[in-house]
């Protein structure tokens, strides 16, 4: 049964997926359950690309999701290498590698889910460059920068995984872009896990928030055994002593 944390998280994607549909801003029949491929996605890539952050960086940490496409193509398409996790972190090697350098497709296909699938090598953390902007899906996120997704926890988990590998640290900019009806003026039930934004990019405005939060790594007594046996790098890391960290030093 929902905890009554989980069931307010949830309260609040659902009002926020009913404006979005109300609206008629998303390119699916409907933005629930997921996180909302809206109108005006690939104005709020260019916004960001258009920052001075963005352009200095080599290498974006990115969410699969359709939102985001635009941001893997222009990631892409300027040089630079980009990380998508598999699904579900479901293989012992769980993030997807698209290098420009060695690409077989162009960014426009390269960039989506179901050709990086078939293209891209996969890596676990440990092997990875360090990640000058993680570019996170949202369903709601606020001004203080907390945000929420569908639910499903695994932007956390990689967020963590990368987190102990050495590869994020306080330089990392985090940003989230979103239809401005994402952006709530209210609070969002949040916890240790959870990771804030630095910004938020809608298709007219960039936001800059108020609050930081990162966790230090994995924070195994927020993990059930049964989510730890089902997410490889997970079940390897918690086998290791001092627990479970390969945070490089």
């Amino acid at each position: 049964m929902p905890t009554e944390h989980e069931q307010a998280k949830q309260r609040v994607r659902e009002r926020v997926w009913n404006a979005l549909d109300a609206a008629a801003v998303v390119h699916d029949a409907t933005s629930h359950g997921r996180i909302p491929d809206f109108h005006g996605k690939d104005q709020a890539a260019e916004r960001l690309a258009a920052l001075a952050r963005w352009k200095t960086a080599g290498v974006i940490k990115s969410v699969p999701d359709k939102a985001q496409l635009p941001v893997r193509v222009h990631a892409l398409a300027e040089g630079k290498i980009v990380y998508m996790a598999v699904p579900k972190l479901a293989t012992p090697k769980p993030f997807y590698v698209l290098d420009p350098a060695t690409l077989t497709a162009p960014p426009e296909q390269a960039a989506t889910s179901h050709i990086a699938a078939t293209i891209a090598p996969t890596a676990d953390a440990d092997t990875l460059q360090p990640i000058d902007i993680v570019v996170l899906g949202s369903v709601a996120v606020n001004r203080a920068g907390v945000r929420i997704g569908k639910g499903a926890g695994y932007s956390d988990i990689e967020f963590a995984l990368l987190t102990e590998a050495g590869l994020i640290s306080s330089a990392t900019l985090v940003v989230t872009t979103v239809h401005a009806l994402q952006v709530i003026n209210e609070p969002i039930p949040s916890t240790e896990h959870d990771v804030t934004v630095d910004l938020i990019i809608t298709p007219d405005k960039v936001i800059r928030t108020t609050e930081k939060h990162r966790p230090s790594g994995i924070l195994w007594d927020h993990l059930t055994p049964v989510k730890i046996a089902q997410i490889p790098a997970l079940t390897l890391r918690a086998s290791r002593p001092h627990g479970g960290s390969s945070k490089r030093t």
